[in-house]
C-alpha cells in the first residue's frame, strides 16, 4: 500500500468520524444534566452542564399531560426533550407525545436532527413520508391501530392523520436530545419575513394571487 493511498484512507476515517460527530455524540460520563448558568456549567453539547454532585431525581423526571387539540389543526404535539428533562443532555434521545382529535392532522413536517419511530397508543392513524429526490420522492404510507409501530427516517417529510371516529393518543421517540421540527406550510408561507412570492409562484406554478392567498393564512403551530 503507497503512501498517497494510506493519507486518502485516514482522510476517508476522518471525515467519517466528523460526520458522525454531527449528531448527538456518546458521552463519556454518566450524565451531564443541563443547566441554565454560565458561571456555575460546563458548556458541552449546546448546554451548560451542572455539577454531577449536584444532580437530583427530579433532573430526570418529567410528567406528560394530554394535549389540548382544540385548535384548527385538532392536534397537539407535547415534547419531551432536553428543555423539559434536564438530564437528557448528551444522552441522544428524545419523545414526544401527540394527542389528535378526532380527524385531527399533525400535518407535514420534518426532523432534522432524528429519526422517529412511532408507537400507537390509542385510535387509528393514517401515516406517512415521503422519500427524497434520490428515491422519486415515493410516499410511504400505512393506517396504524394501536399497538402499531412506524418508523420515519431522518430528514423525511411525514405526517399523521386521525382517520377514527374518537381521539388518538401517539408517542414518539427521537434520536436526538434536540431533534428540531420544521412544519413545511408553516416554514414556506409564514416565514419571517416572508418569501418572495417571485420564488413561489415560479417553484409552485400557480397564480401569485393563490401565493397571496396562502401568505394571508394564519398558519397554526401545533408545538
Amino acid at each position: 500500500m503507497n503512501g498517497s493511498l494510506v493519507i486518502s484512507l485516514f482522510t476517508l476515517l476522518a471525515l467519517a468520524s466528523s460526520f458522525a460527530s454531527a449528531y448527538d455524540p456518546s458521552p463519556l460520563q454518566d450524565f451531564c444534566v443541563a443547566l441554565n448558568d454560565t458561571k456555575l456549567g460546563v458548556f458541552v453539547n449546546g448546554e451548560f452542564c451542572k455539577d454531577p454532585k449536584l444532580a437530583k431525581a427530579e433532573d430526570f423526571f418529567y410528567h406528560v399531560m394530554p394535549g389540548n387539540t382544540s385548535n384548527p389543526l385538532g392536534s397537539k404535539v407535547t415534547p419531551v426533550a432536553v428543555k423539559e428533562i434536564p438530564g437528557l443532555n448528551t444522552l441522544g434521545i428524545s419523545l414526544a407525545r401527540v394527542d389528535f382529535a378526532p380527524y385531527g392532522l399533525n400535518p407535514p413536517h420534518t426532523h432534522p436532527r432524528g429519526t422517529e419511530l412511532l408507537t400507537v397508543i390509542e385510535g387509528t392513524l393514517l401515516v406517512g413520508f415521503v422519500a427524497s429526490n434520490q428515491n422519486d420522492n415515493r410516499l410511504f404510507t400505512k393506517v396504524l391501530n394501536k399497538g402499531d409501530v412506524f418508523v420515519f427516517p431522518n430528514g423525511q417529510i411525514h405526517f399523521q392523520l386521525n382517520v377514527g371516529h374518537g381521539n388518538a393518543v401517539a408517542i414518539a421517540g427521537l434520536s436526538s436530545q434536540n431533534p428540531g421540527v420544521i412544519t413545511i406550510a408553516n416554514a414556506l408561507f409564514k416565514s419571517n419575513p416572508l418569501i418572495s412570492p417571485k420564488v413561489l409562484t415560479k417553484a409552485f406554478q400557480v397564480d401569485k394571487n393563490i401565493i397571496a392567498y396562502l401568505q394571508k393564512q394564519s398558519w397554526y403551530n401545533n408545538n
